[in-house]
């Protein structure tokens, strides 16, 4: 059985860390970037992912300073992602030291931008991230969940099953899912559409929006019916603020018998 990975989330704007509820709803300082890195990579963090929130939605370019000044202090693999439309900002963001890069509304735009980076770079550097929300009770196309671009701001009316697979067809090495109606809410990861989408795609999803308590992690990361077969599970204020650590999640998720990887500068 694969180990699963326990990935910090670092939402970036104008230069700080900062955490909001639902996307948009209370809005707190979380500390400067760097500073957190380091703290995580001494939590002996598996990943570390640096989202620019709001670049795409002021039109701004690539965070290239705050990735370059990361790589150079931290070991830890670096994804990064916010503003990358094209396979140049790819190539930019690696060179500034990133392993992996995400794509959210660039891709949705422009879906061949997954295949030209997958050939350029190999699927392995390229995370679809992709911001879902449920559709609303009532709602013409039934149940489900649509994809959202602009930093959660519009609705594109395109189906996340469809998308997450479209992706996957596209050359995505992995998916991550945020969840915008769990995020930051603390009441757990959304185990219905995690699962929905493991179970649509054979590559690693990486869960994203509601963590609040260990419990969380184990349901999300665990299969069978009630578990949200994710692969790795990201989270950010739970971490931020302190109410949890790094090692503390591997100690539980051990102890309710998942895999979790050992420090990776052991490897």
């Amino acid at each position: 059985m694969l180990t699963k990975r326990i990935i910090p989330c670092l939402d970036v704007q104008n230069g700080r860390v900062v955490k909001n509820v639902r996307f948009f709803e209370d809005h707190r300082d979380a500390g400067d970037p760097l500073t957190l890195a380091q703290a995580y990579e001494a939590q002996q963090a598996d990943e570390l992912v640096f989202y620019d929130i709001t670049a795409t939605h002021e039109g701004r370019h690539l965070m290239l300073d705050v990735a370059a000044r990361v790589a150079e202090q931290v070991m830890m693999p670096l994804t990064v992602g916010g503003g990358v439309n094209a396979v140049a900002d790819f190539r930019q963001l690696l060179l500034a030291g990133a392993d992996k890069i995400s794509v959210n509304s660039g891709a949705v735009r422009r879906p061949d931008l997954i295949r030209e980076a997958s050939e350029h770079f190999g699927a392995q550097c390229v995370v679809l991230s992709i911001d879902a929300k449920r559709r609303p009770g009532g709602h013409p196309d039934g149940a489900g969940w649509t994809v959202h671009v602009g930093g959660g701001r519009q609705d594109t009316g395109l189906d996340l099953l469809a998308w997450a697979e479209q992706g996957q067809r596209l050359g995505a090495g992995e998916i991550c899912l945020n969840v915008m109606d769990a995020d930051g809410t603390r009441a757990g990861f959304d185990l219905e559409a995690t699962r929905a989408v493991a179970r649509a795609v054979d590559l690693p999803v990486i869960a994203s929006g509601g963590a609040g308590q260990l419990a969380d992690f184990r349901d999300v990361l665990r299969g069978g019916d009630a578990g949200g077969h994710a692969d790795a599970a990201l989270a950010a204020s739970v971490f931020h603020f302190g109410d949890l650590t790094v090692p503390q999640v591997k100690a539980y998720l051990k102890a309710e018998g998942l895999p979790v990887r050992p420090d990776w500068r052991d490897a």
